[in-house]
């Protein structure tokens, strides 16, 4: 392969449910990148926090993410309501921020070539990837696709709580003090309710192709 001894690091920023996840899950797999969701490292903290509600929450979670195996979480049902609400609000807290970049900086370390998605990605922990994009979605249409994907799990969820989870989860997290989403001024806006999956990972593929054509000039 052309890019074969070329370094590749894609970071994904967006808001909840802008398709970043799919279309960062799409590239990865195309280009043999290992795949990180920062989100996920986030619902897993909550999940742990809810579940054993430790005294002293910083100690814990150090101790908890300290020989984490990243594959362990990918299998668990992470995606409640209650985890995706806790979620928001540890997602404040700057000391456990360290925690899980420390985390995902370690990821990057170890295998190099990667596609991370998250909130600040770009901005904080790869803020010297050579792509980025940042993933925008009118609201009715993401809260329709992720009012889908939780119907699965839970026959009796309304589509208007999710559309108003989505409205209240994207304010705090563009609002907050610490790391707060942000689009990095050299991203590449991907408006995924615009696109069919095909035709987004079409439009990255041909962004990445451009950055690999022109890598070292």
């Amino acid at each position: 392969m052309k890019y074969k001894n070329k370094l590749i690091q894609i970071s994904c920023d967006g808001g909840a449910a802008t398709g970043k996840s799919t279309g960062a899950k799409m590239i990865a797999k195309k280009y043999k990148l290992k795949f990180m969701s920062s989100g996920l490292l986030y619902r897993y903290a909550s999940f742990l926090i809810l579940k054993y509600a430790p005294k002293n929450k910083i100690s814990f979670l150090k101790r908890q993410f300290k020989n984490l195996n990243y594959k362990k979480i990918v299998k668990k049902n992470l995606h409640t309501p209650k985890i995706s609400s806790f979620s928001s609000v540890i997602a404040k807290n700057n000391n456990i921020r360290k925690i899980l970049k420390n985390f995902q900086l370690k990821f990057v370390k170890k295998y190099k070539n990667c596609c991370i998605e998250g909130r600040d990605i770009s901005t904080k922990i790869l803020p010297n990837s050579n792509l980025k994009f940042f993933f925008v979605c009118n609201l009715n249409i993401a809260a329709t696709r992720r009012f889908k994907e939780l119907k699965k799990r839970n026959p009796n969820i309304k589509l208007k709580d999710v559309k108003k989870a989505l409205r209240v989860r994207n304010i705090s997290d563009t609002k907050r003090k610490n790391s707060p989403l942000l689009k990095h001024k050299n991203s590449i806006v991907i408006n995924s309710g615009k696109y069919t999956k095909k035709a987004m990972l079409a439009k990255m593929t041909r962004h990445v192709e451009n950055m690999l054509n022109n890598y070292g000039n």
